[in-house]
């Protein structure tokens, strides 16, 4: 796929919607999970095809455990169902499967699957897709300190330090966030890692979201000067250089 527009290295996305996707059509919410399912595979085929290096999709926070139970054991069972149809497809396509988050959260069989699909993928050389699963960003930042506490005996923190104890430490920060279903918030994803990544937003529900709507961000992504703390005339010069 040849592309006039930057790529990013790593894009994060809220796939926010599949309830309201459902209900829209009188259908349970647990409907629109599974169709959003079929939205993650498109777009995990076509970060592939763009060579974009990580991605990371928010598939169930810490907070989601407050929504009705039955809602809850469905969503364990697609995830489990999903790990299973997808692994060979994983495998065959060099996509490395890491799941970032409290898994301990989880059942024993779920926890099993998750780390037998992390070794067969283990040896994949292109996409790294991340799942952040029973994850919040404030756990990450906490569990990230106390880590370091435990190894030093004392809380001799710097922003380095803490950035090689999350759990994203093994790659970049993302470049693109991207959140579908209207909403403008980030809602407690990857808040450290997020602090100078670009922000799109869609009122596409996730179910919705195609190559096309993940091309239209990416493009969106690609008109944008990136400054990082400096000023306009100095990322020039800088490019000029």
């Amino acid at each position: 796929m040849k592309l006039d527009m930057v790529i990013p290295r790593h894009i994060a996305i809220v796939m926010d919607g599949n309830g309201r996707w459902a209900q829209k059509r009188k259908r349970p919410r647990l409907f629109g999970h599974h169709r959003g399912a079929e939205a993650v595979r498109t777009t995990v085929k076509t970060c592939g095809e763009l060579h974009v290096g990580t991605l990371t999709l928010f598939a169930f926070s810490s907070e989601n455990w407050k929504r009705p139970k039955d809602e809850v054991d469905g969503l364990m069972s697609l995830l489990m169902t999903a790990l299973n149809r997808e692994a060979k497809g994983l495998v065959k396509h060099r996509v490395r499967l890491k799941f970032i988050g409290d898994t301990q959260g989880f059942s024993e069989k779920l926890q099993d699957r998750i780390k037998q699909v992390e070794a067969l993928t283990a040896d994949g050389d292109g996409l790294l897709l991340q799942i952040a699963a029973n994850y919040g960003g404030r756990w990450d930042i906490v569990e990230a300190a106390r880590k370091l506490i435990e190894r030093s005996g004392s809380a001799t923190l710097s922003e380095a330090a803490i950035s090689k104890e999350l759990s994203t430490k093994d790659v970049p920060d993302p470049d693109l966030f991207i959140r579908t279903g209207g909403e403008r918030r980030i809602s407690n994803f990857l808040l450290w890692q997020l602090a100078y990544s670009e922000l799109y937003f869609t009122d596409l529900l996730w179910p919705d979201f195609n190559e096309q709507a993940l091309m239209d961000a990416i493009s969106d992504f690609s008109g944008r000067q990136r400054r990082f703390g400096m000023t306009g005339e100095q990322i020039k010069e800088g490019l000029n250089a």
